[in-house]
């Protein structure tokens, strides 16, 4: 059974490492083997756990009664100027044990549930182009409504804006099966 609720500092260690582990085996072959070697769930847990403290940002996981922390999400005010979306998903990962089994679903309307309540009805999210999970954003309603190059660690990557313009018509939508 997965609950989803708010994140707590304690999360911090165990969320960090569902961020590398997610990045390395989506990006391996992508992405630099130095930049991903190079990622530390040490680090990544002291930036999640300031995050969780500041409270600035939206901030939850999915847990599971038996695995624990299998997934985070996060959420705030869009952080690009001049863009017709009131709020932006920071991140989305699941733990790829736990991919495909509708944890990313629950975890993603529950961050649109929380940005509609803050008077953020629409959002995007910025995803990777090589990144496969990328399709399910439009399985669950997503539209392409931009693109960009990006600088990350030395190295230039696409990246695909999905796009919600009523979120509360998003969070009661039912996923829509792939192919």
């Amino acid at each position: 059974m997965i609950t989803i609720r708010k994140a707590a500092e304690t999360d911090a260690q165990r969320v960090a490492e569902i961020y590398v582990e997610t990045w390395r085996t989506t990006y391996a072959g992508t992405l630099p083997d130095r930049v991903l070697v190079g990622m530390s769930s040490e680090r990544q847990a002291i930036s999640w756990a300031r995050a969780i403290r500041h409270g600035g940002e939206i901030i939850y996981v999915a847990e599971d009664a038996t695995a624990g922390v299998v997934a985070v999400g996060s959420a705030g005010a869009n952080r690009t100027r001049n863009s017709h979306f009131a709020g932006e998903v920071y991140t989305l990962y699941v733990h790829p044990d736990f991919q495909n089994q509708g944890v990313g679903h629950r975890l993603l309307t529950r961050l649109f549930e929380e940005l509609a309540a803050r008077g953020m009805n629409s959002a995007v999210i910025w995803v990777l182009a090589p990144n496969p999970s990328r399709f399910f954003y439009e399985r669950v309603g997503g539209r392409r409504v931009g693109d960009r190059d990006e600088e990350l660690w030395g190295t230039t990557v696409r990246e695909i804006a999905y796009g919600w313009t009523d979120l509360s018509a998003a969070s009661t939508a039912p996923r829509r099966p792939p192919g």
